[in-house]
């Protein structure tokens, strides 16, 4: 029968799709056993493929700022969760995602976060590329912020933060200066509290 064929292509192209070893996972998050079951069972019933492409992952993100536009956001937080850059998330790269940013320590959350904003992963966070976050933060917010905030703010935002981290005034932000501006900021560091919120 020629539809048995196809079965055990499916069944083999599900296999692949399964997450690495539980022990693996275990070694590299710092969720439990439990936790970890209980992420992927809630991974499997919203992506029974267990695979997650940008838009499906867009339309999940966007439903819980409903009142902004989260779409550029869900974009570039995609990115940052994708370690391989394969265009879909399997469940690994979502919970060593997850990991980091709900019980890394602070220097792997600013890791992250500046993976996040460096947008085209070269190393370094140029005002623009802060600038495109930011307008993306503000868009998912949409105008539910009190007060209403204006047009420019996220550009006065970018350009206090870069001031600031942009530390030998070469026009972009390494790791390094990053994370020290970070540390010594307690503004800054509060905010980063958000993504925490975010996810």
């Amino acid at each position: 029968f020629p539809s048995d064929g196809g079965d055990a292509e499916l069944e083999l192209s599900a296999v692949r799709h399964q997450p690495e070893g539980l022990e693996r996972l275990l070694a590299r998050t710092k969720f439990t056993k439990k936790e970890l079951q209980s992420l992927y069972r809630g991974f499997k019933s919203e992506c029974p493929s267990g695979l997650v492409d940008e838009e499906t992952f867009k339309l999940i993100y966007s439903q819980f700022f409903p009142q902004g536009d989260a779409s550029t956001y869900a974009h570039f937080l995609f990115d940052a969760f994708d370690a391989d850059h394969n265009g879909a998330l399997c469940f690994q790269d979502f919970v060593i995602g997850l990991s980091v940013l709900l019980r890394g320590t602070v220097h792997q959350k600013l890791k992250w976060a500046f993976n996040l904003y460096d947008i085209n992963k070269d190393g370094y966070i140029t005002k623009e590329e802060m600038l495109e976050i930011m307008k993306s933060i503000y868009d998912m917010m949409g105008r539910c912020t009190h007060p209403t905030l204006q047009d420019s703010a996220p550009a006065e935002h970018v350009e206090l933060f870069f001031q600031k981290m942009d530390r030998n005034g070469d026009g972009v932000v390494t790791f390094e200066e990053f994370l020290e501006t970070c540390q010594k900021d307690e503004d800054i560091m509060s905010s980063m509290q958000i993504f925490e919120n975010m996810i």
